[in-house]
Formats: structure tokens, sequence, C-alpha cells
């Protein structure tokens, strides 16, 4: 599952910004992993591609990427403590930054004007309209924690070159909060304890001299819950005393099983947790702390209390601060399932409705008032921010309109969950988007759209690339190959150690799908995807070089050789995870075979390159070497190299022109199949491109 910490990207979700290509947390993909079934033959919620009547075909506009990158990103929501605005994070000036929004309807009011760095909100203090973000420096991913007071000052809490920090929550009674740093051992991050007031005095609170990993804390201080990644399909749960000062393994067992802590309530009796232990798909348990165990637990399980399953996976639960109010997230089939229930009585407690969109992330007033602000969205709609009192009899306030009035929401389309039989019978599921003008009569070009990680997952979102590309007559197919999460911890390890070749052979086959639409033209599909996704585009020009007629390589792996022996030393902790997926790190002949870069002579398709200089997790040298190796090929090579990025384009002015190329590119690759150095079928291919537009 470290795989997933290094590689996954996502456009669907992001945890730090929307409509770019990010990480998705190792934390959060233990749990997604094992997370919902591989569906059977009558789960009405997949579709077959030729299996409904098509849609009504039409035109419509169609938008430069400037257009759709004019819609505004907003994430996170943190209540002020007299619950008047709302902290945000928001790219409105082009470059991520906090931002205080009206409860009760208004203009946000921009708390930080950074013009170079993305500013990251975190929360504000309890009691005053100080806040704490989170940002790093171009890109390389070693994020600072900060304090900004009302009057702008700022405090870096966590100084100091190579030190990774992150924000680690509030103690029982606010008088303290928590950082995780590596400041000590770059390898591993301990737990420190700061003081609500300046100057901030801290202390050590977990020393972390064994790689644990979540280190969560219960309110009243005495427990520590800790993970630890014994390899990518096996986790434990520790449970660490500060009155005795000793560990307790919570979660003996023989085979892999994945465990991970989710957090306790707030009368600190219950630890909760996800496992998949006995299940094919992740379920919601929890641990008596009260409640005398011998020194040796069972490793039945029976240790543990269920406390609630799914036909799909739980990802994780928590509790209001508040403690009224406990709420648990189900991956459902990719989409994301919000459930609140009274914390008490385990009621189910019924949620706002926002027509066409669902609820992908809310938080809770600190007062108990049962205010929450929530953020929904769809695929054709960018996630807006809503408030609304749960129980309470009025319509949800809607906060933030992110679309560009300039694009017509019923312009754009929705993605659906279409499943296909792959290369061995295994189902396949992923996400398509079809253009409204393909028909039989239009056939389309098309893209397979491959997801990072390894063990990354495409969801039903909205994506401004994807959004861009299918307006320009595009068709999509977001595949969630073998080795994806959400679909079951057997599908999950289905590619391991088979990299750039099981998982590659259902993307191959999803051309056929595709095909069956009727509406794809079987000579014009190409490849696309970022970080692992970006490997995987490679790993298709070069192991099967006639079954892609384009790629798009976005900040993908080349060397797994080189790659896999420059990993930051903070990911030491899981390096058995990481060789779990991807096989021994000291197994040169092995990764050198499935490393495109060694086999770059193959590719005869043309290739365009996308990378940011300061990613820490692919290195531009990369990106250089495969790009240098196969314009040897004499195949039509184009590379775009962003100074001030890293793994992930954060700034607007650098994703309008890495969009833009990548469009471009195609227009004149793609859209008109034709040989790469014909150049009237070129001048043709331009030409459409341009009627197009």
């Amino acid at each position: 599952m470290f795989a997933d910490a290094l590689f996954t990207v996502s456009v669907h979700r992001s945890p730090r910004a929307r409509g770019r290509i990010v990480l998705v947390l190792a934390a959060l993909l233990l749990v997604v992993a094992a997370c919902a079934p591989a569906p059977d033959a009558t789960d009405t919620s997949s579709t077959d591609a030729t299996a409904e009547a098509a849609p009504a075909v039409r035109d419509v506009p169609t938008h430069e990427i400037g257009a759709f990158l004019d819609n505004i990103t907003y994430f996170g929501s943190s209540f002020s403590p007299d619950g008047s605005k709302l902290l945000v994070t928001s790219d409105k000036s082009g470059v991520y930054n906090a931002y205080a929004m009206p409860v009760d309807g208004g203009a946000p009011t921009a708390l930080t004007a950074s013009t170079g760095e993305s500013i990251f909100a975190v929360g504000y203090f309890p009691a005053d309209e100080r806040f704490i973000y989170q940002a790093d420096q171009g890109g390389d991913e070693n994020d600072h924690v900060y304090v900004q007071a009302p009057d702008g000052t700022v405090v870096d809490l966590t100084p100091g070159e190579g030190i990774k920090a992150s924000f680690g929550g509030w103690n029982g009674d606010d008088t303290r909060f928590y950082v995780r740093s590596n400041e000590r051992d770059r390898r591993f991050f301990d737990l420190y304890t700061y003081d609500v007031e300046p100057p901030y005095a801290r202390e050590m609170f977990f020393e972390n001299t064994d790689g644990y990993a979540g280190m969560q804390v219960s309110r009243d201080g005495r427990w520590v819950a800790l993970m630890r990644l014994n390899n990518n399909d096996d986790s434990d749960i520790y449970l660490y005393d500060r009155e005795l000062g000793t560990t307790r393994h919570l979660t003996p067992h023989e085979g892999f099983i994945n465990h991970s802590p989710s957090g306790f309530d707030p009368d600190s009796r219950y630890l909760y947790a996800v496992t998949d232990r006995d299940r094919e798909f992740s379920y919601l348990v929890r641990y008596d702390l009260a409640a005398e165990r011998p020194e040796t637990l069972p490793s039945d399980g029976s240790a543990w209390e269920t406390v609630q399953t799914d036909d799909w996976g739980i990802m994780g639960a928590g509790f209001s601060r508040d403690g009224k109010y406990h709420y648990v997230y189900i991956n459902r089939d990719a989409r994301t399932d919000v459930q609140v229930f009274d914390a008490k009585t385990r009621e189910r407690i019924a949620l706002p409705v926002v027509e066409g969109a669902e609820i992908s992330s809310m938080s809770f007033a600190r007062d108990g008032s049962g205010r929450i602000a929530f953020y929904a969205s769809s695929s054709r709609t960018p996630r807006d921010l809503y408030v609304q009192t749960l129980g309470g009899d009025e319509a949800p306030r809607q906060l933030t309109r992110s679309l560009n009035e300039a694009i017509d929401a019923n312009d754009l389309v929705d993605g659906e969950v279409v499943r296909f039989a792959s290369y061995d019978g295994l189902e396949i599921p992923g996400i398509l988007y079809r253009p409204h003008a393909a028909s039989p009569d239009n056939q389309r070009p098309a893209l397979v759209w491959v997801h990072g990680g390894p063990g990354g997952q495409s969801r039903l979102g909205y994506s401004a690339l994807i959004q861009y590309l299918v307006n320009h007559g595009y068709v999509v197919y977001a595949i969630n190959n073998r080795g994806s999460s959400g679909y079951g911890k057997t599908f999950y390890q289905a590619d391991d150690r088979k990299h750039g070749n099981a998982d590659l052979g259902d993307c191959v086959a999803s051309k056929q799908m595709l095909i069956d639409t009727g509406y794809v033209d079987p000579d014009r599909i190409g490849i696309i995807g970022g970080s692992y996704g970006g490997y995987m585009v490679l790993a298709a020009l070069a192991f099967r070089p006639d079954s892609f007629d384009v790629g798009v390589n976005i900040f993908g792996v080349s060397n797994w050789v080189r790659t896999l022996s420059s990993i930051p030393p903070y990911w030491e902790s899981a390096r058995k995870a990481l060789e779990r997926e991807m096989g021994s790190l000291d197994d040169e002949e092995y990764l050198r075979s499935i490393s495109p870069l060694f086999h770059a002579d193959k590719i005869q398709r043309p290739l365009i390159v996308l990378q940011g200089a300061n990613d820490p997790r692919v290195l531009q040298v990369e990106s250089d070497d495969i790009v240098a190796a196969v314009k040897k090929n004499g195949v039509p090579v184009e590379y775009v190299v962003f100074e001030d990025e890293g793994h992930g384009f954060e700034k607007r002015e650098n994703r309008e022109e890495g969009y833009t190329a990548i469009k471009d590119f195609l227009d004149r690759h793609l859209l008109v199949a034709a040989p790469a150095n014909d150049a009237d079928s070129t001048d043709a291919a331009a030409a459409e491109a341009a009627a197009a537009s």
C-alpha cells in the first residue's frame, strides 16, 4: 500500500486541489484498498456500454481550457469560533490561498495573498480567528505548519530545511494541538504537542523510533493509536499507553489482513478502526479501551466489536467535536456515500439533498448546533460549498458557484460506470465520458485514462481536463484496472509484481469495449495517465507498441531502478509494503524488465511528456531520459517542464499551458488517424482541429 503514497494521482478527489493531478495519502488508501466488491452480473449500478439506448446526439459549444480553469476550486471547511464564517482553500487568485467564507452568503475574504507557493488552510483556532495552514516550497512536498494571526503575522512552527510536517489535531480541552514532524529523524514522524498561546511552546508527545504511521490521540491524552505497514496487503494497529509507557499490539493475526485506526470516541473509551479481516471488503470495528484484556489478544479478532458493515467498503469514520454525531464514509462504486448517525443511538440521520450531485465531504460546527458545512459535486459541476443544520427544515444554503458562468453544465457530460470482461474474463470497471456529438455516424477518437498508484482509483467527480477533452470531441474512459482500490482486496492484489503486464492488459482490452460502443473510431485510440498512470502510458508504448495510437505521459516513471533507489527518507517505514507491491528493490534485472526506458527503442507512436522540475517522487531525469530515448527513434515527442511545480500542477497558468499542450498534441496526432510523419495528413488533422474549435 506504500506504493499508493508514492505514485497515486487523482483528478476526481483531491485533498489539496481540484482539477489537477495530485497524490492521495497512503493512510486513506490503506482503508480504500478493500473498499468495495467486484459487482456481480445483477449490479444495476454498472452499465454495459452497448446495452442501453444511446443518449440523444447534439452539438454543444466548445470552450478553450481557460474557461474550464476559470471555474473556482474550493476545498476544506472549518467554522470560525462564532460560527459566522468558514475557513476554506481556493485558487480564486490563480494560486491556492486561504479565504474566509461568510456562512450567510457573500464574497469570500482573502486571508493570505501568496503569488508563488500554494497555501492550504487547515482550520481556525477554537477560541479566536488565528488559523493553521500548510505549505511546501515549489512542490517539494516538504510541508511546514504555520499559524497566521488576524493581523497577518505568520509563525512557522516547523522551521528547518528538509523538514516535513503536518497538523495532527487538537487535544481534548483545546489548550494544545499536535503536529507530526520528521525533524529528529528524517525517516520517521514524531508527534509533538504545542501550546495554544504564543510563543507556541512545544514538547515531544510520542517519539516514533519504530516507524509507525497514523498516530491518532484520544481526547483524554492517554492513548496513541499507531499503524504499522507490514506489507502492501497487511497492516497492524498498536496502542501506546502514555500513563504506563507501554505499547500493545491490538491486531495479532496470521496471513494478510489490513487494519487501519479511524480515531477515538469523544469519551476516550473506544478506538475505532476499519479492517478486512475475514471479509473481502473493509468494515468498521471498535476496541473497548476500558475492558480487561490478556497480554496476548486472541488471533481470531474477537477483541474487536463489529460496528458497521456494508456491501461496499467503509473508508473511515469519525465524530463531531461535540460528540453528538458519528459519521461514516463508504466507497460505493467510485462514489462517496456519507452517512451520519446519532452517536448514542446509532439512529441514521438524513443528510441534505442536492439534486444531481453527491456529498463528498463535510464538517461540523463546534458549538453543538448540528450545523454542517459540506461539499457537493458531480461529473458536470465542480465542488460547491453548502451549509445547513441537521434536522432543520430549511434548504441547504449554497455559498459558492464554482462553475464558470460561460459554461452551461448541460453541455458537459456525466461520467457513467461501465464494466467489461478483460483478456482473462475478469470484470474491469471504469468511468466512461461520451461527447454529446459522438454517434456511429460520427465516430470519435478515444483515450484510455489510467489513474495513479499503483492502487489508486478513478472516481466520479468533476475534472477540468477530462471535460475539456470531451468538450472537444474526445471519448475518455477512466479505467480502474486490476490493482485499483475500491473493488475488494482480491481485485486490489491482482497486479502485485505484475505491473506493466497484467494491469496493462486490462488497458489494452478496454479498447474493444470502446469499439463496441459504435461511436469510437477503432483507429484513433490513445492512452493518457499521470504518475503511475504515466508509467502505464510508457509501458503501453514500449511493451505493446501497436496497441495505442498516441501516449500522454504526465510525470510517469520510466526507470524503476532509479526511482526506487531515490525514495525520500520519510518513506523508509514502508519499504516492505513497497516491495510487496513492486518486487524486491534489489532485483535490478526484474526492475529493468518493467522499466520502459530500457525498452524505449520499441516506442513508435507519438508521445507528449509533462513534468514538474521539483518533483520528489518522479524525478525530472525520468522524463528527460525517456524523451531523449524516444527521439532517437525518429518519433514525434513533445516535452513540457514546469520549473515551479512538483508532483502535480497547482498553479493555474501552468495547468492552462499544460492542458492546452495536451489537447494540441492530440489534435495533431489523434484527431485524424494519420502516419506520424505524413505532412499532408497532419495538415488535415490540423484543419479538423481548427474546425472543431
